[in-house]
């Protein structure tokens, strides 16, 4: 009962914010104007013999998060409500109740902000620190704290950061202090067609330890920085970054009462972004290494959001079902009873090339083509640049080609290959995988899109095929029904189906399926996930 009460309560509170929003919106009125945005996600589960599905207590799941903002010329303020009754299946056990998560006061000037309360950031590409929120994976990291910002002409940034970072509803104990300084050499010197900017982050990291872990040797302070360098001319850009992340300390599986109970590891970073846009063509090459890079918000927090930086893959992020089976996590560094990994090693390239209009390949109306190379592998030597044991390999080329008015085609081929022993051995599994998305638009208020999905593997589960159809009657309905089928093991149907509507700021939809075991990936990070059968009802409003 009192899971309903708060979901009502939460419910209701947006109807309250379009009261205030009304009242508030008129452009002459001083009195400023208020937003909001409500979003709830609700399951209702039902066992399932085939996928060994089994229900929470009550059959029930919901994620509820309403979020509201002040507005008033250089001056804003807002917070966040948020109630799990309970939380979705694969959430973070953190995640529970009703919280206000979120509050914040904020001046905004043309060169200088401060902000009071709760607020989100990142210092450079984010392997330093990074807060953020990604409902998708039930991530929420902010700071709640105090920040200043402070710039001079496009030439120097200045950040200044102190604050207490999230940990499932609260607040947690650890402090995190840390300033971040940009500062564009280009603008100095007169460059008009040249962008060159010097970077540099410090981030200190303080938890509170028990006196057994001071006394195994760990240090409640860890200091981390980062040195960048951004440069961009003519199309060509060039971004390189290193991290030191600090001290580390990883528990010992060994230890039976003698020798270190921590193995102490310096984390360290290094990372090159370079390529070219321009003429249709942009390719991109990212290489990166990573080695003990794992930075969380609570040291012996078990959570799988427990993170106070941002470590994506960097390789395609797939949306087709087929694609996404084994998808890629970064391996920032493990210690087990049977494995020691020190990070990963590797990189990508990305190649998109806008196929011209009127030439003999593109035709009449032009061709979009993309191709990726992504590989990773351990650190065979530790403090070394050597790679080991292949964790991860994709080959990939889609073309986007729109033969006519009405009827446009998207073909993918993806090459995958992965260890399933996170590169304890050499073993690796193989899938090669092929999707034809096809879209026709019959008039201007009703289209039909299909995808025809096969993925051909000797290994685990083995061949795959999937199909999906979605028909959309615009502005406002769109119906769809999909099905993934492991025919060449289980022999087990992963169907789904249902519909949306949507109508000004708010969209409803409704949807019923058998969904399996693996991973929810959103910005190269994943969750991880258990089977699950059962209908669900999602609903978004802005005001």
């Amino acid at each position: 009962m009192k899971y309903l009460i708060s979901v009502v309560a939460i419910a209701v509170l947006p109807w309250i914010a379009t009261t205030l929003y009304a009242e508030n919106t008129d452009s002459s009125d001083s009195r400023g104007y208020v937003t909001a945005g409500f979003e709830t996600n609700t399951n209702w589960y039902q066992n399932d013999s085939k996928t060994a599905a089994t229900v929470p207590d009550g059959n029930f799941g919901s994620n509820n998060h309403l979020k509201l903002d002040y507005y008033n010329s250089k001056f804003s303020a807002g917070m966040q409500l948020e109630a799990y009754a309970p939380a979705l299946v694969g959430y973070s056990a953190e995640l529970k109740g009703v919280a206000l998560t979120n509050f914040y006061v904020d001046w905004n000037d043309e060169d200088f902000s401060v902000t009071a309360g709760t607020f989100y950031d990142q210092f450079g590409s984010g392997l330093l620190f990074r807060s953020w929120e990604d409902r998708a994976i039930g991530l929420n990291n902010a700071v709640t704290g105090a920040r200043v910002i402070y710039s001079y002409k496009d030439i120097l940034n200045v950040k200044a950061l102190w604050g207490m970072p999230r940990y499932g509803m609260k607040f947690s104990e650890t402090q995190v202090k840390g300033a971040d300084l940009s500062f564009v050499l280009s603008k100095l010197i007169g460059l008009d067609n040249t962008h060159i900017a010097l970077e540099g982050s410090v981030l200190d990291r303080y938890e509170a330890l028990d006196a057994d872990r001071i006394t195994d040797g760990c240090l409640p302070n860890a200091t981390g920085w980062s040195a960048r360098v951004n440069a961009e001319s003519h199309g060509f850009f060039l971004k390189a970054e290193y991290v030191d992340a600090g001290q580390k300390y990883y528990y010992n599986t060994s230890y039976a009462g003698e020798g270190e109970m921590y193995h102490k590891k310096r984390g360290n970073a290094q990372l090159i972004e370079t390529g070219y846009n321009g003429n249709g063509l942009g390719v991109n090459v990212s290489l990166r290494r990573l080695e003990w890079m794992d930075s969380k918000v609570v040291t012996q927090g078990a959570s799988n959001v427990n993170m106070l930086n941002y470590v994506p893959a960097l390789c395609t992020q797939y949306t087709y079902m087929l694609t996404t089976l084994h998808p890629y996590g970064a391996r920032t560094g493990e210690i087990t009873s049977r494995f020691t990994n020190s990070g990963e090693i590797g990189g990508q390239i990305d190649v998109f090339y806008n196929v011209k209009r009127g030439t003999w390949l593109g035709g009449k109306r032009g061709m979009k083509v993309h191709a990726n190379f992504s590989t990773y592998h351990t650190i065979a030597e530790e403090g070394t640049f050597k790679p080991g044991n292949l964790l991860f390999r994709d080959i990939s080329v889609d073309i986007e080609k729109q033969w006519t008015k009405k009827f446009k085609s998207t073909l993918l081929w993806s090459y995958q290959e992965f260890t399933p022993s996170y590169g304890a051995s050499r073993t690796t599994w193989l899938s090669n995988i092929m999707v034809a998305d096809l879209l026709y638009k019959f008039n201007s208020s009703l289209a039909a899109r299909m995808e025809l999905q096969y993925l051909v593997t000797f290994e685990d589960q083995k061949d795959w095929m999937a199909a999906l159809v979605e028909v959309s009657f615009a502005p406002h309905w769109s119906v769809y029904a999909a099905d993934m089928y492991n025919h060449g093991d289980t022999k087990v149907h992963y169907y789904n189906g249902g519909f949306s509507y949507s109508k000004s700021r708010t969209k409803v939809s409704l949807g019923y399926g058998r969904y399996k075991a693996g991973y929810i990936c959103s910005g190269g990070v994943c969750r991880q996930i258990p089977a699950y059968t059962g209908a669900n009802l999602s609903l978004t409003m802005l005001f």
